[in-house]
């Protein structure tokens, strides 16, 4: 068996958006979006609650499915700055339901990202 674990599911994030006003709809009372990052064919809003990744597909982009990861399912995460050769930093999490890659653009701020995951799993959760 091979040590380095396969990512279940792997996104990136490219770079940091305005919240989609469309994404009011999923969220549940008291629950409040952070921020959003543009993935590569739509987007991934951070709340207080949970991460919300939506997913474009087909040739129109008119089908999208949504994922909902609740931080309360994050039992560990890692994060990669970006190196001199590697210019894409990294953030991986696992989850009950997984293990999740996400890459991030050179216009992600990985440490920023890394403190909203700490914030929602250890004060939060």
């Amino acid at each position: 068996m091979s040590a380095e674990i396969t990512a279940l599911t792997a996104w990136t994030f490219v770079s940091e958006i305005p919240i989609p006003e469309d994404i009011r709809p999923l969220l549940v009372e008291g629950e409040q979006p952070y921020t959003a990052y543009k993935t590569m064919r739509d987007s991934a809003v951070f709340t207080n609650k949970r991460l919300i990744v939506r997913d474009a597909q087909g040739l129109t982009g008119k089908k999208i499915e949504v994922y909902s990861l609740p931080y309360s399912a994050i039992n560990m995460w890692s994060s990669e700055n970006a190196g001199t050769f590697d210019m894409n930093a990294e953030l991986e999490l696992w989850t009950r339901a997984g293990h999740i890659k996400i890459k991030l653009g050179k216009n992600v701020d990985i440490r920023r990202l890394d403190h909203l995951i700490a914030h929602a799993v250890l004060v939060n959760g």
